[in-house]
């Protein structure tokens, strides 16, 4: 049979042991309100610095997965440039502004039947031309520079009293490609600075006061020493 005293003791121990686990999870409770302000700053800081780190990732070049994929695989290196059909057949479709224009129009009516030398021979002649102090300065007007009388030009398509039809669209496509390959500096000196030409079927006067510098195709070219260009010099 428990006594009064018994009871009062034990009543007494058990008070103790709740309260002390009151106190237990009291302080537990305070030491997680403590810590939650740090945990929440160091989340923070890491999400911070993965936004960071995937933001960099994103807006790196993507020519590390290009060169997985093109593992294995042989770059394509650029066709030397040859004087053959063969060549100007695999370059793009030629285009530009006025000056390229003028330069493909001249080659189609002065050489289109020359070789492709030939052909890039005549474009330094007149690329010489806008070098040159005797003549204008751009390609336009070089080919166009003449009277305006017939046959009183200095290319003759331009005044010979018949229309510029362009009739012959591959032979056009291709003295295109001439042209911007000429423009683009894809050239050599073929003619020793020449400024003139003329084709051996003619003799005009005028050859036989300047150089002759080179012969090629149907064509003979010629230089006027008493100016110099850049090809020359």
């Amino acid at each position: 049979m428990v006594t009064a005293h018994e009871w009062t003791v034990g009543a007494t121990i058990w008070y103790l042991g709740v309260s002390g686990m009151k106190s237990l999870v009291l302080a537990a409770l305070v030491a997680v309100s403590l810590a939650a302000p740090g945990a929440a700053v160091a989340d923070t800081a890491q999400g911070r610095m993965f936004q960071r780190d995937q933001s960099t990732q994103s807006s790196a070049p993507k020519r590390g997965l290009r060169k997985f994929f093109n593992f294995g695989r042989k770059s394509r290196k650029p066709e030397p440039m040859t004087y053959t059909t063969a060549w100007l057949d695999a370059q793009p479709a030629a285009t530009g502004d006025a000056n390229f224009e003028c330069l493909a129009q001249a080659l189609y009516f002065e050489a289109r039947g020359e070789t492709v030398k030939g052909q890039f021979a005549v474009a330094e002649v007149i690329l010489n031309r806008v070098q040159s102090a005797q003549f204008p300065n751009s390609v336009c007007a070089v080919v166009k520079q003449g009277t305006g009388r017939l046959h009183q030009c200095q290319f003759s398509y331009n005044c010979d009293g018949r229309a510029e039809a362009i009739t012959e669209r591959q032979a056009h496509e291709r003295v295109a490609k001439v042209a911007r390959a000429s423009l683009d500096g894809a050239r050599e000196d073929l003619t020793d600075g020449a400024t003139y030409y003329h084709t051996t079927a003619v003799r005009p006067r005028w050859s036989r006061t300047f150089k002759n510098t080179a012969q090629i195709g149907v064509h003979l070219f010629y230089s006027d020493e008493r100016y110099r260009t850049a090809s020359n010099d």
